[in-house]
């Protein structure tokens, strides 16, 4: 069996699977091997029923002692079972599972396994798997991979599937030389690819990935090399040159630049009067003030006669950028625009003959500005923002647009700056490493349920001084499947109610979430900034770059379903003025491991220090959930927990260059190719 067989070519695998196969981007036998499971789950022996932790996945053998209850809610059919043990008595759950009403007889005993939680007084499973006693004993303690699916694919499917390619896995030749993997001590390619979908045990597993992250770093090494190598000589044709302009620009503005922003600034227009094209990277913490840096790169490109180029990663932020611009820069003789996907055809229209005409001198925007119908008169900077999730291939299109004009990435990636010099290989790269002047560090406190009524409480004393709140919850709308899990629609109403009840109050709350038409949105964030709108319960919309410097709070639920970086992200929307602000992080789990995890938030505001903490504390199950930027670039590298890697790839490219490199793209052979998003 050959890697560029088509999936048909598996046993088991006929015309109707492949077409499933097909909605997971699996044509052939490689995209099936680099199809890699999401997690792993593992089959603990079992405990009784007394001992049970709400929150973890655990297993109980227990006896069946009712009738399988079937009813239907909402559309779903419910499938109710109780068992029990010597020390108590368990009630599971399935949904859309109607062959099971005759499954379970009572006196029968099996094995249950699943999330457990608390509910009403009782122990609780949804939708737990379930062995007789023999079955489970040959799964006890060994590790089973799960995968993304899709409707008419199972994980099972996929499992069966990878197993019986093995054979196409045997005979994949590596394209590393034994002496390099010998050096960098790197398993065979083969044998990493198998142990990903098969492990035994941590130790190989990490062995495996490490190995496919070298893989993945080398390629996109190679390519940012190639890429940099066509673009370093490129002439600098919009010299922009105005460092009097920008002076009185900078010292209008209602507050002063830190040093860092200072010396980013500089490095900025020093590219920019030079004699090659910009390409620069302003990295900075969350709230450190990278926007006003791009602002000024915008402001010097108008008055020299070019126009700048914004792109935010959603439409809320691309409002928002062009509200605050336009503030800045109402002074000046600038013209500003917005062009963003839910304008009218009229307007877009209106729209790109101004910007090709030259009438807009700053344009800000979504993706809408890569469009073929968008021509610039004169483009001199383009402002892209890495949580765009905008790759190299994508900043070139709309740098192509404009004829080589400047570049200006923006990252809130805490990235030391050794790996960020590998990551941004095409960028020179401006460090922001001090927070604006009167900002007040976060306070930060963790809790559970308990402590719900203080929150609330909290939260109301500081709506009564005239200040906002953020209430961010994992889900827009309620789940059978997950009934403990916060959505807003819910949350909004039983808070509203709370809020009347307790205080006698009326206060202004709205939802938000990611499921509303673009106009409801702005409009209700138009409002929060405004402060018609006190409190703001929403899903992680809010997460990229919202800016109100009147909210003081915010408060996560179900925090633990959340990686650190996120919750970090989060939280940099308060704290964003010179009033003390506050974090809340709620968590639906009382556990020793969540509490931990989640206190690293608690004790430091540092970027840098969260996620360095967050990979000391991930599991084996969390290998290739959680990314630490918004851009997931790699399936298998993480750019922090395999530093190692990506400093051996750089390192083994600068030794062999090409010589070895082209292994990776060689398609129709037996070599794994492996191509990271660019």
């Amino acid at each position: 069996m050959r890697l560029d067989d088509p999936i048909t070519t598996i046993k088991g695998v006929g015309d109707k699977t492949s077409t499933m196969f097909a909605r997971l981007g699996i044509y052939n036998v490689q995209d099936l091997l680099m199809y890699f499971p999401r997690t792993y789950v593992t089959y603990e022996d079992p405990v009784d029923i007394a001992d049970l932790q709400a929150g973890n996945r655990q297993a109980v053998r227990a006896v069946v002692n009712s009738r399988a209850e079937v009813k239907k809610v909402r559309g779903l059919t419910i499938v109710v079972v109780y068992a029990k043990d010597y020390s108590g008595t368990i009630k599971l759950t399935w949904f859309n599972c109607p062959f099971l009403r005759n499954y379970f007889h009572i006196g029968q005993e099996f094995v249950f396994v699943g999330d457990v939680s608390y509910k009403n007084g009782m122990m609780t499973m949804s939708h737990p798997e379930y062995y007789i006693d023999t079955k489970y004993s040959e799964l006890t303690n060994r590790w089973q991979p799960v995968y993304a699916v899709t409707p008419g694919i199972t994980s099972k499917t996929i499992q069966k599937a990878v197993k019986n390619a093995s054979s196409a896995i045997d005979s994949i030749v590596d394209y590393i030389p034994e002496s390099i993997r010998s050096e960098y001590d790197l398993i065979e390619m083969g044998r990493a690819v198998y142990t990903i979908h098969f492990p035994v045990d941590d130790q190989q597993l990490r062995s495996a990935v490490k190995r496919m992250a070298f893989d993945e770093f080398y390629s996109f090494i190679a390519n940012m090399h190639r890429i940099k190598e066509e673009a370093v000589y490129v002439q600098n044709e919009a010299v922009i040159d105005c460092d009097e302009d920008v002076r009185h620009f900078i010292d209008s503005l209602r507050f002063k630049l830190t040093n860092a922003q200072m010396n980013a600034v500089r490095d900025m227009l020093d590219d920019m009067r030079s004699d090659h094209v910009m390409n620069r990277l302003v990295q900075g913490d969350v709230g450190s003030g990278k926007t006003i840096v791009a602002a000024i790169g915008l402001y010097a490109a108008a008055v020299c006669g070019y126009q700048g180029v914004i792109m935010a990663p959603t439409e809320v932020l691309a409002v928002q950028h062009y509200k605050e611009l336009s503030e800045l820069c109402k002074t000046y003789s600038i013209s500003l625009g917005l062009l963003t996907g839910s304008m009218t055809a009229k307007e877009k229209r209106e729209m790109y003959s101004r910007i090709k005409n030259g009438e807009v001198q700053i344009i800000v925007g979504t993706h809408a500005l890569i469009q073929d119908k968008v021509e610039y008169s004169h483009l001199g900077l383009v402002v892209t923002d890495e949580q765009h999730r905008f790759g190299v291939r994508q900043r070139e299109k709309l740098a192509m647009k404009g004829g080589n004009p400047h570049t200006l990435v923006m990252s809130a990636t805490p990235i030391p700056r050794t790996l960020a010099i590998i990551m941004y290989g095409d960028l020179d790269i401006s460090v922001i490493d001090e927070l604006p002047a009167g900002r007040i560090p976060i306070k930060n406190c963790v809790v559970d349920e308990s402590y719900r009524k203080t929150a609330q409480g909290f939260i109301m004393k500081e709506v009564s001084k005239g200040h906002q709140v953020y209430i961010v919850c994992p889900m827009v709308e309620a789940s059978e499947v997950l009934d403990d899990v916060a959505n807003v629609t819910e949350y909004t109403d039983e808070l509203e109610h709370a809020i009347k009840e307790t205080y006698g109050a009326s206060v202004s709350i709205a939802c938000l979430h990611g499921k509303m038409k673009s106009e409801e949105k702005n409009a209700i964030l138009s409002d929060f900034s405004e402060g018609k709108i006190s409190i703001l319960v929403s899903t992680t919309v809010i997460e990229v770059g919202i800016n109100n410097p009147n909210a003081t709070v915010m408060m996560v639920e179900n925090a633990e379903r959340f990686g650190l970086a996120q919750l970090h992200q989060l939280r940099g929307r308060v704290g964003r003025g010179g009033l003390q602000s506050y974090c809340i992080f709620m968590s639906g789990k009382k556990d020793r491991d969540t509490m931990q995890r989640l206190n690293v938030l608690a004790k430091s505001n540092d970027g840098f220090y969260i996620a360095g903490e967050d990979l000391k504390m991930r599991g084996p199950g969390d290998f290739f959930g959680v990314r630490q930027s918004g851009e997931v670039m790699f399936k298998m590298g993480d750019i922090y927990n395999h530093s190692d890697m990506l400093r051996a790839a750089q390192d083994v490219y600068t030794k062999y260059g090409d010589k070895i490199c082209n292994g990776l793209s060689e398609n129709g052979s037996n070599r794994l190719y492996v191509t990271p998003v660019l």
